[in-house]
């Protein structure tokens, strides 16, 4: 899967832009972890990609095609998306909330075939004991995994998540990270993560997009990205960074 994002703007207001002038490339099997402070612009990147919302200008191509051209459902197949903050309204077991993955290829019922690509894809994540348990009585750890389980499950080729590990544990934080790392592996699908701690960031994703002000303050590898200077600039805080198997840790010093 290769993604193409050229020229985007968006804006609820033109007085008040939220994205100026974005372009990126995705390359295959590629995570690209997008960073900045609140307010840069990271989640209406998302889902602008997704279609949710609609850019004011610009273009965003998926494997050499314009998405405006693609209907919803086949949209739906190419790209998985899961929000910041997902949560339940209604009681459902894990597996039917997996199973809404299924949604862009089922009819008005689910066939063995579906519902034999929810057992797997479970079973990947090592949480097919969780089948029949309600969501709402689960961690939050175990949530955020129903969530990528149920993106999974429409084969995408794109996963866009945003802040997946937001209100969860340090162990959690690892395991979910490690998770969307190795389903980028193994299923050869490319990941584009909107993310808040710096240090995973650096520790999991390919490349880095540092954004702010709704533009691309910087781009590249981690190391590159996530340097004291670019860090003052668009957090206001002075770091000091040590170097961790070629990966830098950041350690905040303070405001500036």
């Amino acid at each position: 899967m290769r993604l193409k994002v050229k020229d985007l703007s968006f804006w609820y207001s033109p007085n008040m832009p939220i994205l100026r002038d974005i372009n990126l490339e995705l390359e295959e099997s590629e995570l690209l972890g997008v960073v900045g402070p609140n307010g840069a612009g990271k989640s209406t990147l998302l889902r602008c990609i997704d279609r949710i919302l609609i850019p004011k200008n610009g273009v965003i191509i998926l494997n050499g095609r314009d998405i405006r051209t693609i209907s919803r459902m086949e949209l739906a197949r190419k790209v998985g998306y899961i929000p910041q903050g997902s949560s339940q309204v209604f009681p459902a077991t894990v597996f039917d909330t997996v199973l809404m993955g299924r949604r862009p290829y089922i009819g008005w019922r689910s066939s063995e075939r579906d519902e034999a690509k929810v057992l797997e894809t479970l079973k990947m994540l090592n949480i097919e004991d969780l089948a029949m348990r309600d969501v709402n009585e689960l961690s939050g750890g175990q949530q955020q995994k129903v969530f990528i389980a149920r993106a999974l499950t429409q084969e995408p080729e794109l996963l866009l998540l945003d802040e997946p590990t937001s209100n969860l544990d340090i162990r959690h934080q690892l395991e979910v990270m490690e998770l969307v790392k190795r389903v980028i592996r193994e299923r050869g699908i490319s990941a584009i993560m909107a993310i808040h701690d710096l240090n995973l960031a650096a520790r999991y994703a390919d490349r880095i997009l540092m954004m702010n002000g709704g533009r691309i303050y910087a781009e590249g590898k981690p190391v590159s990205v996530l340097n004291p200077e670019n860090i003052r600039r668009v957090y206001g805080v002075e770091v000091e960074l040590n170097d961790h198997n070629g990966r830098p840790y950041i350690i905040p010093l303070r405001t500036t």
